[in-house]
């Protein structure tokens, strides 16, 4: 009896480790900035589309802009992922820093990819996250 208890404990143990999210981002991946007066100006308008594939859950997605390095002042449309690799401003409690003078527009029907968030699709900007 005491040796069925025992495999059916460590069977758990074992399926509930595999339940275990992890952190898709590195440690250390971003960057934290005091104020949204830190943030370069939006040069969005100047950048060209530049479409580049991603493979997600084994399937390539086809996105418009891939966003690295500082997440305010900027414009999206289209299919976007926001990679690991941001700057974003500090937050005390939750993290609502798109919403603390970071001047970030998403336009209708945009669909954002974040890889911080296991590489889920939001349809309705990300304002439903931050």
């Amino acid at each position: 009896m005491k040796l069925k208890n025992l495999w059916l404990l460590i069977l758990l143990v074992l399926l509930l480790s595999g339940c275990a999210s992890k952190n898709p981002c590195p440690e250390g991946s971003v960057t934290y900035l005091e104020s949204a007066d830190e943030f370069p100006p939006d040069t969005s308008s100047s950048l060209p589309p530049t479409k580049t594939d991603i493979e997600i859950r084994g399937k390539t997605i086809t996105v418009d802009r891939v966003i690295e390095g500082p997440l305010c002042n900027d414009t999206w449309e289209g299919t976007v992922y926001v990679a690991c690799d941001l700057t974003v401003q500090k937050w005390d409690i939750k993290p609502f820093f798109l919403s603390n003078g970071c001047n970030l527009e998403i336009k209708p029907g945009t669909v954002v990819y974040v890889a911080a968030h296991n590489n889920v699709a939001y349809y309705k900007g990300c304002t439903t996250c931050h």
